[in-house]
């Protein structure tokens, strides 16, 4: 008997019933029966909810139950769930790695800040970012811990798809670990691990200072970049014109500097009474980007994404358009 109920609700997965009069395909619905003398249970095939099925008496009546998986409710809502999303992802890495670095900071100078130069210049600089005092506890007492290594940086890099070149930058106490955590998402994901070199010449480092749209004049902007040496001033993204403000993400000039300008362009801001964002040290960008069809896009975007998802990891860079 209880063979027979599963087949029969398992066969409401495929095919197309009437329910209340009304026809539906529904891949997340179970069925009651009722032409059998013993009870028996099953649980739903939904991702969400999870349903039993019970069946009594003689009758040979058919109630279909459905389930369904949470959805986006329209364009809007998963433009605005995706987007928080990744800022959320990247305020995480970035926590991540001030955690590493205090770790670092110990291991070389030990844990009072005021003997320790170092660990007292990555506090301050967690307190302008606002990390949590949590996150900051725990690595310091993870600094402490019998067997705990120090982090060492590590540069990996990738070939992605249609001529992209990608670059991995890494803070492990693992250097064996991580290196096999990359390998394995690149092959996973369809892309090719690099020499060292063969990607790293596509890209400069340089300072970048980040500065809220709603705090800046983009003329303004542009007189103290070319005052003080800058070398470019990236305007914010564009976003679809059928976005409203509670959609968009804030949105963030930045001036790219050398590091030998960096200091001259922050004393000109705050002459200038700017306000700017908390220094995140030094980052890459490409020389020149590479365009490329959607499909290629998607699966690098892909690639990025999983790259980013490994502990060890705190930037990827790439130079696709």
């Amino acid at each position: 008997m209880s063979s027979y109920c599963s087949i029969r609700a398992f066969g409401v997965i495929f095919f197309p019933r009437f329910c209340n009069g009304v026809f539906s395909r529904c891949p997340n619905s179970i069925a009651f029966h009722r032409n059998l003398s013993s009870s028996s249970v099953i649980s739903s095939f939904s991702s969400w909810n999870r349903v039993s099925l019970m069946s009594f008496g003689s009758s040979d009546m058919v109630r279909t139950i459905r389930t369904f998986s949470p959805l986006c409710m329209g364009r809007r809502s998963c433009k605005i769930a995706g987007r928080k999303g990744a800022q959320n992802a990247k305020k995480m890495k970035l926590y991540s790695k001030i955690g590493k670095e205090v770790v670092s900071a110990i291991k070389r100078g030990g844990p009072n800040p005021t003997s320790n130069i170092a660990l007292a210049a990555i506090l301050e600089k967690a307190k302008e970012l606002d990390v949590p005092k949590d996150i900051l506890e725990r690595n310091i007492k993870k600094a402490s811990e019998k067997g705990q290594e120090t982090y060492i940086e590590k540069i990996y890099e990738v070939y992605g798809f249609a001529g992209v070149s990608i670059v991995v930058e890494v803070l492990t106490d693992k250097i064996t670990r991580s290196v096999a955590a990359v390998r394995q998402v690149v092959k996973d994901c369809g892309g090719k691990m690099a020499d060292p070199g063969s990607v790293m010449f596509k890209f400069k480092r340089v300072r970048v200072v980040n500065l809220k749209a709603s705090d800046a004049d983009k003329d303004q902007l542009l007189s103290i970049a070319l005052d003080a040496g800058a070398e470019d001033v990236v305007e914010p993204p564009v976003y679809d014109e059928d976005d409203t403000e509670e959609d968009t993400p804030e949105s963030y000039f930045k001036i790219v500097s050398s590091s030998e300008n960096y200091s001259a362009i922050l004393s000109k801001l705050r002459k200038e009474g700017i306000n700017f964002e908390s220094d995140n040290g030094s980052e890459l960008i490409p020389i020149t980007t590479v365009e490329v069809d959607d499909e290629a896009m998607v699966l690098n975007k892909e690639l990025i994404a999983k790259l980013l998802e490994l502990d060890d990891v705190d930037a990827v860079y790439t130079d696709q358009k």
